[in-house]
């Protein structure tokens, strides 16, 4: 015999009827959420505007950019000798990746360049391997590095883009950088403390700066100056040094970029 109790077949409608009014309102606020996004993104859609180059100034350029040893590849072909990056990389610290291949640029310039073109690039902006250039730092130029960047720059200009060059990109030769610790030292570039050029190993007077007491005094200096006498007829911007301030805290604070040197917090650079 079941015993019904109205008071309780009452009570547990209305819990129905209350459970079923939450779970319809809940429902409904569904709905109106997903109208009100739809309604957003489609005045997000409506408002967004489709920008082409008439939207910039008329002399407005548009590149890029890339660095030697990130692209070109050939790292021990036609003369070309290790730079800091190469022995960085080598290291092991991007496991087994390294730059002997890379994008293979050195090979493949011409193809590169007509996807530029292809692209609709104003500007190519690459770096110089000083190492490829001149392969110890300083003393005889390698000739097939002076064809290659030639060649490079010569294509660029054939498909009307503009050579952007920059001199320095985290790879100072390893020769200089074991001779005397490469930026480390002021021997690599023509600093002048008049009266006196001074570095951690000699110290002479500003006018005994080409005497042979006074040597290597201006590695980067003479580099830069080659490039400028081999390609400066055609390439009008230069960047000295790509991203400055990475080159110094990386290689020389944190050890992140080459040439991987924790120094102290003193006198860090």
């Amino acid at each position: 015999t079941f015993i019904v109790d109205k008071n309780t077949v009452r009570n547990n409608r209305l819990e129905v009827r209350g459970s079923w009014k939450n779970e319809s309102l809940y429902f409904s606020l569904l709905i109106i959420c997903y109208f009100l996004i739809n309604i957003a993104g489609k005045s997000v859609r409506v408002a967004a505007k489709v920008y082409n180059r008439y939207d910039f100034p008329p002399h407005f350029i548009f590149g890029s950019g890339t660095s030697s040893y990130q692209v070109e590849g050939a790292a021990f072909e036609d003369g070309r000798k290790a730079s800091i990056f190469d022995t960085f990389a080598h290291s092991g610290r991007f496991g087994d990746g390294n730059g002997d291949i890379a994008a293979d640029q050195y090979h493949m310039y011409k193809e590169d360049v007509q996807l530029m073109a292809e692209t609709g690039l104003d500007a190519y902006r690459f770096s110089i391997s000083w190492s490829r250039l001149i392969p110890d730092g300083r003393g005889p130029i390698n000739p097939k590095g002076v064809e290659y960047y030639n060649n490079l720059i010569n294509e660029l200009i054939s498909y009307g883009i503009q050579p952007h060059v920059t001199l320095l990109h985290l790879d100072t030769p390893q020769a200089l950088e074991d001779e005397y610790g490469g930026f480390r030292d002021q021997r690599i570039v023509y600093v002048l403390s008049f009266p006196y050029l001074c570095s951690d190993l000699f110290c002479c007077k500003a006018s005994d700066i080409d005497a042979a007491d006074c040597p290597n005094s201006e590695d980067f200096t003479a580099y830069a100056d080659v490039c400028f006498r081999e390609f400066g007829d055609r390439v009008q911007y230069w960047t000295t040094i790509n991203e400055a301030n990475i080159f110094v805290l990386g290689g020389y604070d944190t050890g992140d970029s080459p040439p991987g040197r924790c120094s102290p917090s003193i006198r860090s650079y």
